[in-house]
């Protein structure tokens, strides 16, 4: 990145800003008297034009002011400081808010997600604590039609999966209960190599069923996320730059493509710690449904229980110390009910 004075830093930080709040190109005149710069503007317009040259700002339209690029973006959120702190009394109303319902995972997921598209006025990204290795708590196997069965299996941490089977004979729903609580007393907490060492069956239905759960917990295994939930969806199309209906319908279009989204969430924070914010910019050139987007996600959890992924998405013009701020929040709530709720629960039968 070429060496910006301190000058140019200023003037970059300030049309940002004001195009952060504004959505309209930030002109020359409009700095000097808005801002006490100590220059004229004619110096304003020679420094804006250094800054373009060197693509951190854009003219959309000639004669008119000037917008960051995704270059000049980065380097306002690289010198981002101060955050824009929640009020206390907010924070405090949201944190009782959540451990009113600390023992239903899929609440927390749901009231993350509307707190954080109000607070950050955008959509939220949240995906459920996935975990690190799942472990059996609860299964079901439910008769449905002829030899047709539903298993309704849980894993410690609360994540629910839900599959169907055709079985070799009609079983008898009485039957089946009976085998899903033998498999609970047996093998409740235990990981698919732990069901193996201490599998131990010669009936046949028993052991169809319990290599059924071990595919299962496979399964889940192989994942790198729990369900993706969305929220605040119209904030992000009430912005202005989304009046266009060809942009309205691309951003749409991110939206319903909820498998590129969670390879987005993967990707940007497989390495990250709990806590830590990432911020994609246009998409960071990755994916070019985002070019118009930028998402502020972080990662949270506890190491060796479960962990998932919070998030915000909106127009690149976002407030981004707000946002970051907003995200920090509640990943930090997230990870401590994880640490408080699902710990024990996860290990207890270790």
């Amino acid at each position: 990145m070429e060496e910006l004075t301190d000058r140019q830093k200023i003037l970059l930080t300030l049309i940002t800003h004001e195009h952060i709040n504004s959505a309209m190109p930030v002109g020359s005149k409009m700095l000097v008297e808005r801002y006490n710069v100590g220059l004229s503007s004619a110096t304003v317009r020679n420094e804006m034009s250094v800054l373009t040259d060197l693509g951190y700002l854009r003219q959309p339209h000639t004669s008119a002011g000037r917008v960051p690029t995704e270059k000049g973006y980065r380097f306002f959120v690289g010198r981002l400081v101060n955050e824009r702190e929640i009020p206390l009394s907010t924070r405090r109303t949201i944190t009782h808010q959540f451990y009113q319902m600390r023992n239903d995972v899929e609440q927390w997921v749901k009231l993350a997600g509307s707190i954080l598209a109000d607070q950050s006025k955008a959509a939220s990204l949240i995906t459920a604590p996935h975990p690190t290795l799942a472990r059996l708590k609860h299964v079901e196997f439910i008769a449905t039609r002829g030899r047709q069965v539903l298993m309704v299996l849980v894993l410690m941490g609360g994540e629910i999966r839900q599959s169907i089977q055709n079985l070799s004979e009609y079983v008898r729903q009485e039957r089946l209960s009976q085998i899903a609580n033998q498999i609970i007393e047996n093998f409740q907490g235990f990981d698919v190599d732990k069901i193996n060492l201490n599998k131990d069956v010669d009936n046949n239905l028993e052991n169809d069923l319990i290599d059924w759960v071990i595919t299962e917990l496979k399964r889940a295994d192989s994942l790198v996320s729990g369900e993706l939930f969305l929220d605040g969806i119209t904030n992000v199309m009430a912005e202005p730059e989304f009046n266009d209906s060809e942009e309205a319908r691309r951003t749409l279009k991110v939206f319903g493509e909820r498998s590129m989204l969670q390879d987005v969430i993967a990707r940007s924070v497989q390495n990250g710690d709990e806590g830590s914010v990432q911020v994609l910019i246009g998409g960071d050139g990755a994916w070019e449904e985002l070019k118009h987007c930028s998402i502020v996600l972080s990662k949270y959890g506890a190491p060796g229980v479960a962990f998932g992924t919070v998030g915000v998405l909106g127009p690149v013009r976002m407030p981004y110390g707000q946002t970051i701020s907003a995200v920090r929040f509640m990943s930090g709530i997230l990870s401590d009910l994880v640490s408080e709720t699902l710990y024990d629960d996860q290990f207890k039968s270790s």
